[in-house]
């Protein structure tokens, strides 16, 4: 349950296009997880019923940006970054509610540990290449997400291209079929990085700019709200509502004053 303001604001979410979120790692059990980026799957569940009960309709990033104009409101994209062997439970929970998602795959790191460094990320193997041909198979999109996990912004021409085009042909080959998305990874994106993935040949990237996905109106410019640890249903709310990072309190008033203030200056200009 979520308490009645959130409610409220809840209501007003998604009527005005379509939001997309990104998750990281879901870790088994109810704990808090030690990593920002990683959440619980008790707290996973909880999200998902509320998306549920809410009316939202999910569907997969390619789907959403080949055909911007054409979905209702509610319409929302989860998408998950790097491919952590704990997403197969997570697909798993989505597939038997009617959900779809998006994942994005370091393919250098295939069925294996990721081979780049981040601070109290979960142990253990990425997704391997028959988890990967079974999610697929049952109806999630598979992206890319580079090679090795680079700031693309960082690197010489050279590598930014075999970035992008070694892990396209990599995940082409595993599933037998096109590779569309992207994912820049860390949200490293510049206008050379945006014109390399479109000569790799993606048509659609994302970025973690917060906002509506289809703000910018720009296949490979689309924005997503972070889901990180301390998440529950109801801060998963909020940011849906005010399509922003932060679904703290503290925003929230910030932005129901600004409201406010925009209200009451409204009425005195037409009097």
């Amino acid at each position: 349950m979520i308490d009645p303001l959130t409610s409220l604001l809840h209501r007003q979410a998604g009527r005005h296009g379509p939001v997309m979120l990104m998750y990281h790692s879901v870790q088994p059990g109810a704990a808090k997880p030690d990593w920002p980026w990683a959440i619980s799957m008790r707290r996973f569940r909880e999200q998902l019923d509320l998306l549920a009960a809410g009316g939202w309709t999910t569907t997969t990033m390619a789907e959403l940006a080949a055909k911007p104009d054409r979905w209702p409101e509610r319409t929302l994209v989860i998408t998950f970054d790097d491919g952590y062997a704990d997403n197969l439970a997570a697909c798993e929970e989505l597939h038997s509610r009617g959900m779809r998602a998006t994942w994005f795959i370091v393919s250098g790191s295939i069925g294996r540990a990721p081979g780049w460094e981040a601070d109290r990320r979960p142990h253990g193997r990425m997704l391997d290449a028959g988890e990967l041909r079974e999610m697929h198979a049952a109806g999630m999109e598979i992206g890319s997400h580079g090679v090795g996990h680079v700031r693309l912004t960082e690197v010489s021409d050279d590598r930014l291209l075999e970035e992008l085009a070694l892990s396209k042909t990599t995940l082409e080959a595993l599933l037998g079929e096109g590779i569309d998305s992207f994912a820049y990874p860390y949200g490293a994106w510049d206008a050379r990085c945006e014109s390399a993935v479109r000569r790799a040949g993606y048509r659609y990237a994302c970025t973690t700019r917060t906002g509506l996905a289809l703000k910018d109106a720009h296949p490979l410019r689309m924005r997503r709200l972070a889901v990180f640890n301390h998440d529950d249903a109801g801060s998963l709310a909020r940011k849906l509502s005010l399509t922003t990072n932060d679904g703290g309190w503290n925003n929230v008033f910030h932005y129901l004053r600004a409201r406010a203030v925009a209200r009451v200056s409204g009425n005195m200009t037409k009097k």
